[in-house]
């Protein structure tokens, strides 16, 4: 993470909302041929990430070999 970003998520009330490394969060490679599919919820994160819809779209497109998903919130 560099310095930039490091002193502005000091003046920001839930950094966690901003740096990803969630707890179940799937990493995978962005590889040649991969579908990307990104799932955007119109709250904060901890709506979103409360919402089981969002949970289950969210492994269901991990667990395909052939894609990869990211989440997205809105900001607070």
């Amino acid at each position: 993470m560099n310095d930039k970003l490091k002193d502005m998520l000091t003046r920001v009330r839930k950094p966690g909302r901003y740096i990803g490394c969630e707890t179940n969060s799937v990493r995978k490679e962005h590889g040649p041929g991969m579908t990307s599919v990104l799932l955007s919820y119109p709250d904060t994160y901890e709506v979103g990430m409360s919402y089981l819809g969002l949970k289950v779209l969210y492994h269901l497109v991990n667990d395909m070999a052939s894609a990869v998903c990211e989440r997205m919130f809105a900001p607070w």
